[in-house]
């Protein structure tokens, strides 16, 4: 099948911009030919090491890995990117890790990916060398900094002739409803389906990038986070600068912006409020040349109406864009704001293939329909989950002889197209019969001008089943009652759907990422007053 591979895709666009900027961390500024040198490094490395491809994909079943896995246990950098590339080089499957995890964690994933070498930060080590007695598969192990380098001095680099669209690209899944799954795509769906980029081949792309310095994109969150290296390969597979800003541990707002101001960032990567209300505390307390800035992506959490609005007074110039997808679906849908056209969310102009499935899952939904269904997308698509079948047939359901990707959110299809995204199945409550999305008061609550953050969980209830507990972390000096939540809400919801308790805290558990913690809500909510109406 024709597409793109990210490795051959690299290196043509490296042939015809060389000298052009391709990555930049720090006091580090790498151009396209050091990166492509450095990777094929990598990738030299890797194949002495014995590790490439074992089993072509004509010969797998879409559950099934024939390439050789390499885990990042890592924080962002130019290493984390160039591995990445090297790997694809080598035809072996970079796998994403979580740089929290705990040893067990840490060793289930590697386990379950198989993999054979680990990429570690040094501050990473200790739990690494606590993991590897129970992961014999491990064979080769590169620390980040100095042995790093050498590991690259003394490679001979390498570029495997064989790479195919067919090759894999591999994205573990957060584990927030489960053990973390590792989700299989070729290269050339991942980047039509997940990066939304249309192409007949390297040529084409190249003939795209054209001249000059046009694109330079800061993805703000851990590459561990799938939508971070989304970005970036989105970024460099149109001839761009991906920027790495200093503080990579945690989000540092400050940092971040400063880097976008000193190095010229046309677009920044966040995720949801989690990530956006301290960007607007950093801007409304220090000034930053931003003039080159053009788009603020978020995605992988909800960015509220409230912030976005927020958002736009400091950044008038700017165009907001709300991005939709998950690891099995890839991009679904996007939603523009601008100064002018206003700041909403919750609804999405359908990306190519994305639709609704009615609640059997046995037929779209027309535009229009009267009725919740799962989100779902059509078209290019992953193969399935890493050595499941079961849970693979689950996601990936044939229908009327087209393969869907239906990872768990509820959406409605209003009659212009356009979706509405309700939440994650995993997290609705049901609370007195009726159905209530999280998200949906999340966004509700957050209009209140006392809340800085906030989540939203059943906790059980003898009257309701489920009670609605609002989970909130006020702004510095700012008080707020549940009676007040109330009010603020009940202009967007049905009385149903609003909090019967509320529980203060001084901030919300979520993960590097931005992503919620809802088991952590739950446990909180467990100890609020009994619910009342």
């Amino acid at each position: 099948m024709p597409g793109i591979n990210l490795a051959s895709a690299h290196e043509a666009l490296e042939a015809a911009h060389p000298d052009r900027q391709c990555l930049v961390f720090r006091d580090r500024i790498l151009s396209w030919r050091q990166i492509g040198d450095r990777s094929r490094r990598v990738a030299g490395a890797l194949r002495a090491a014995g590790l490439g491809a074992v089993v072509e994909r004509d010969r797998l079943a879409g559950w099934e890995k024939g390439q050789d896995a390499v885990a990042l246990f890592c924080y962002n950098g130019n290493e984390y990117l160039e591995v990445m590339l090297g790997a694809y080089k080598a035809r072996c499957a970079p796998v994403n890790v979580n740089y929290r995890y705990t040893a067990d964690e840490l060793t289930y994933v590697l386990r379950d990916s198989g993999a054979r070498a680990v990429v570690v930060d040094p501050a990473l080590r200790p739990v690494l060398d606590e993991a590897l007695p129970a992961c014999p598969a491990v064979t080769t192990v590169w620390e980040v900094g100095a042995p790093y380098e050498a590991v690259l001095a003394g490679a001979e680099p390498w570029s495997d002739p064989a790479c195919s669209p067919d090759d894999l690209y591999v994205l573990y899944t957060g584990g927030t409803t489960g053990k973390p799954k590792g989700v299989l795509w070729r290269q050339a769906d991942f980047v039509a389906g997940a990066l939304g980029i249309t192409a007949d081949g390297p040529a084409d792309l190249v003939a795209r990038a054209g001249s000059g310095d046009r694109l330079r994109a800061l993805p703000s969150p851990p590459f561990m986070h799938g939508a971070a290296h989304w970005n970036a390969w989105s970024c460099w597979l149109a001839g761009g600068t991906v920027l790495v800003q200093s503080i990579v541990t945690h989000f540092d707002a400050h940092d971040v912006l400063t880097t976008a101001a000193t190095h010229g960032a046309t677009s920044l990567q966040i995720v949801g409020d989690a990530f956006g209300q301290p960007l607007l505390d950093a801007l409304r307390t220090h000034r930053y040349d931003l003039g080159r800035l053009r788009h603020l992506t978020s995605g992988g959490a909800v960015l509220s109406a409230t912030t976005k609005a927020a958002l736009l007074e400091q950044l008038p110039h700017v165009t907001i864009m709300d991005i939709v997808g998950s690891s099995e679906s890839g991009r679904q849908g996007v939603r523009s704001s601008t100064t002018s056209s206003g700041a909403s969310t919750g609804t999405f102009e359908a990306s190519a293939g994305a639709t609704v499935l009615d609640d059997t899952r046995t037929r779209e939904l027309l535009p229009g329909a009267d009725e919740i269904g799962w989100m779902a997308t059509c078209g290019p698509t992953p193969l399935g989950y890493l050595g499941d079948p079961v849970k693979s047939a689950a996601t990936f359901p044939v229908v009327d002889g087209r393969r869907y990707s239906v990872p768990g959110d509820r959406a409605r299809r209003l009659a212009d197209g356009s979706i509405e995204l309700l939440g994650r199945e995993a997290v609705t409550i049901t609370t007195g019969g009726e159905k209530v999305f999280a998200e949906e008061v999340e966004q509700a609550i957050k209009a209140h001008p006392a809340v800085y953050d906030a989540l939203v969980v059943g906790r059980p209830d003898p009257r309701w089943g489920q009670a609605v507990v609002a989970v909130v972390a006020p702004r510095a000096g700012a008080s707020v009652t549940l009676e007040e939540l109330r009010a603020t809400a009940s202009e967007h919801l049905a009385r149903y759907k609003l909090p019967k308790a509320l529980m203060l805290c001084p901030a919300i558990s979520r993960s590097p990422s931005g992503k919620p913690d809802y088991a952590w809500a739950r446990s909180l909510a467990a100890s609020t007053p009994e619910a009342t109406d």
